[in-house]
């Protein structure tokens, strides 16, 4: 099991730049699969970027592409989502998530066994 503790969220203006930082405690790190989803209320978890183990490959939702960077530091036991080019629809309840076995569904939270308590970000007009 694993412990994620995302930071990093707050207020910032449409166009500006976040970056949100998960640490994670309690089993080896560089084993797991690593994803970034978000949540705004009354709608469903939606994927946003996902990394393998290795860092070597990412994947991001279409509305995201291109401005937001996921990445991981396997030494320090922390993955990173760098937020640029903020929108207001970017708004939401940000959530690191990890699972150990890599089922193809990295889109699905119903992949991940472990997440963060969320951090919020909300893009101001």
């Amino acid at each position: 099991q694993v412990q994620l503790v995302e930071s990093g969220g707050g207020l910032v203006q449409a166009g500006g730049s976040l970056r949100l930082s998960c640490a994670a405690s309690g089993r080896t790190f560089s084993a797991y699969f690593m994803g970034w989803f978000r949540q705004a209320p009354g709608k469903e978890r939606e994927f946003v970027a996902a990394i393998n183990w290795s860092g070597r490959n990412t994947f991001y939702a279409d509305s995201v592409k291109g401005r937001f960077t996921i990445s991981r530091n396997n030494t320090k036991n922390t993955v990173y989502l760098q937020m640029n080019s903020l929108k207001s629809d970017d708004t939401a309840v940000y959530y690191c998530a990890a699972e150990l076995t890599d089922s193809g569904t990295w889109y699905s939270p119903l992949m991940y066994h472990y997440w963060g308590q969320g951090t919020q970000v909300t893009v101001s007009k």
